[in-house]
């Protein structure tokens, strides 16, 4: 994951702790006083929502548990591609310029050109280096791409 990656799950996690779950409880106890629970759609409704933020404030726990953060500002830029860095190619067919940066699954996003280091593209780039052709699988048929530059931001 990288460093932004991790920052973003710490302010979800801060966020979930902080401001969502004392709301809910306070809906829990909103909609306990208003009588019978059997047939109480707010609290059955506020349950699930508790339910679902601790969920995944245990979610985010264990990733930030288990993860592996990789800053590649630290690391010394060797054109080769990487897990973490930002890559900018030309599509040889259209000369069309993409920048993506490669990131974890959690962090992919492809409106902000951050793809999963798993998908088709990044597996196709990984250890190749600046000026290198590569052609990637995609569903409408093969692309081919040259790798124009390899940045560590």
């Amino acid at each position: 994951m990288t460093v932004h990656g991790a920052d973003a799950l710490r302010e979800e996690l801060n966020h979930l702790k902080t401001v969502k779950r004392p709301t809910i409880v306070a809906d829990i106890a909103t909609a306990r006083e208003h009588g019978d629970l059997k047939e109480n759609a707010e609290y059955h409704a506020a349950r699930e929502q508790q339910s679902f933020c601790e969920g995944r404030i245990q979610e985010i726990e264990g990733k930030l548990g288990n993860v592996q953060i990789i800053d590649v500002t630290k690391i010394s830029n060797t054109g080769k591609v990487i897990f973490g860095v930002t890559v900018t190619l030309l599509n040889i067919d259209t000369e069309a310029e993409v920048k993506y940066q490669i990131v974890g699954d959690d962090e992919a996003d492809i409106k902000q050109n951050r793809i999963s280091i798993n998908s088709p593209i990044a597996r196709g780039l990984i250890g190749k280096t600046v000026d290198s052709e590569i052609e990637i699988s995609t569903p409408g048929g093969a692309v081919e791409y040259e790798i124009m530059a390899v940045d560590h931001i």
